[in-house]
């Protein structure tokens, strides 16, 4: 122990580790095995397009409507406390999915898994950041970073082996034992902390028009309906009145937009991130629908992105820091751009070897280029007293992007009703969307071009507030 704090080379921190990566690790499993049972689970509950993006939305609307609320309770309340409360929500949600008799029932779960989600997994960084020393820290973050990219690469192929032997519903139950495990590890073994200066009302009302802000845009762009996008509107629009109003109380404090950098790079985070949720909702299911492909083997597609971003994100991070994140992520960005467009032509008679595996490994390539820069330039560009806000504003951002990205690029390109029982239309409506997304990269490749001209990370030294990590592909 040092000054109350645990090392991390020692039994106690190995402990405490471990607790954050099983943690973090059920919910980043969950969200990747997901895709990979969306064909099956579509054809045995008799789901439509809408019913399979609703299952990848749901969770992603909750988590990042409450993620920043899921912080705050943490650091009133104890931070081991909601974590752990958290981890159970999660697996009673897990269980009701993997029970569930149709759709609606799934779609439901699914969105209390995320309420889950969003308690456990700011809950995981702020145990390690309130555990370990300074000098600890990095380490033990870069750890927690790694295992939960190893999480990354196991999640499509446990989810792909559980469909093709025991059944879509085994990829949600799987999460009782797991969480069971991290319940009983983390009451023996981590130590509760909270924020001692913790104080005033929480903002639920800016959580809450956050979330509804957020289903009424989502319910409308999937079943393109305009009612919603425009209550969903008007709600974002309170939603950023109050917190104007509020700040610096506010859910999110105002003030820490001020910097024009940390604006500009969630603007890129935005953009890129819709990108991707798009890839990674829907490549996938083109691979076993129009490929014909096992679901084991469609799971393994992605698996060169996570190892190239495990070798390659930390010279990434350094690179950046000589030279500025700007070229790093345009190059990278737009070698994602490039991989999209050959992507595009993944169909029937695919080869894994030769169509598949080439141009995931050039994606991962330029995410491995462009993701770690944009994570420093988040927590650069903020004032270290906000790092905390930051880390969930950027958080949010990227799931938004991802959540509104899965809801209204599809049905504008033609994946409604039962297109995914159709190998000829999806692949149709599967090469649209990746020419969209090749555009959105692109976009952020320009964004990312004209506006981060400043290197901030040559001037930053290590924050001491809670550490700024954006969410991993597939998140």
């Amino acid at each position: 122990m040092d000054n109350g704090h645990i090392r991390l080379n020692s039994a106690a921190g190995r402990w405490v580790l471990l607790t954050t990566v099983l943690g973090s690790g059920i919910a980043l499993l969950d969200s990747t095995v997901v895709n990979v049972a969306l064909p099956a689970l579509g054809a045995d509950l008799g789901a439509d397009m809408a019913g399979l993006q609703w299952t990848v939305n749901a969770y992603t609307l909750t988590l990042a409507g409450l993620i920043l609320l899921g912080g705050s309770l943490g650091d009133r309340y104890g931070r081991r406390r909601i974590f752990l409360i958290g981890v159970v929500w999660f697996a009673l949600a897990s269980a009701l999915c993997g029970l569930a008799p149709n759709v609606q029932t799934l779609v439901a779960a699914r969105a209390l898994q995320g309420i889950g989600g969003a308690l456990l997994t700011p809950g995981a960084l702020a145990i390690i950041q309130s555990s370990f020393g300074r000098e600890d820290r990095p380490r033990a973050i870069g750890a927690w970073s790694g295992l939960g990219g190893v999480a990354s690469a196991i999640g499509p192929l446990l989810g792909g082996w559980l469909v093709e032997t025991a059944g879509w519903r085994w990829v949600f139950l799987i999460n009782l034992p797991l969480s069971a495990l991290v319940v009983l590890v983390a009451l023996r073994h981590v130590p509760e902390s909270r924020n001692a200066e913790a104080a005033g009302r929480f903002d639920v009302l800016g959580a809450a028009l956050a979330a509804l802000a957020l289903a009424g845009i989502t319910y409308g762009l999937i079943d393109l309906e305009i009612v919603p996008i425009v209550a969903g509107v008007l709600l974002g629009v309170a939603f950023v009145w109050l917190e104007i109003r509020r700040s610096p109380r506010a859910l999110v404090p105002v003030e820490v937009f001020a910097s024009r950098v940390f604006t500009s790079i969630n603007v890129v985070t935005f953009v890129m991130y819709a990108a991707m949720g798009v890839v990674f909702f829907l490549l996938v299911v083109q691979l076993q629908v129009s490929a014909g492909f096992s679901p084991l083997l469609a799971g393994s597609a992605m698996i060169p992105v996570t190892i190239l971003m495990l070798l390659l994100s930390a010279p990434a991070g350094e690179l950046a820091k000589r030279i500025g994140p700007r070229l790093p992520m345009t190059a990278g960005i737009l070698v994602c751009a490039g991989a999209l467009l050959l992507m595009s032509r993944i169909g029937p008679g695919s080869s894994y070897v030769v169509d598949v595996l080439p141009v995931t490994t050039l994606f991962g390539l330029g995410l491995s280029a462009a993701v770690a820069p944009l994570t420093a330039t988040v927590l650069a560009s903020a004032d270290e007293r906000h790092a905390g806000v930051a880390s969930g504003v950027n958080n949010a951002v990227a799931r938004t992007g991802g959540l509104l990205a899965v809801a209204a690029i599809p049905p504008l390109a033609g994946l409604t009703g039962d297109a995914f029982d159709s190998p000829t239309i999806f692949t149709t409506g599967f090469h649209t969307t990746m020419l969209v997304s090749a555009s959105m990269m692109g976009l952020a490749a320009l964004l990312t071009f004209l506006t981060i001209r400043e290197n901030v990370l040559i001037r930053s030294e290590p924050k001491t507030g809670c550490p700024v990590t954006a969410p991993q592909p597939g998140r």
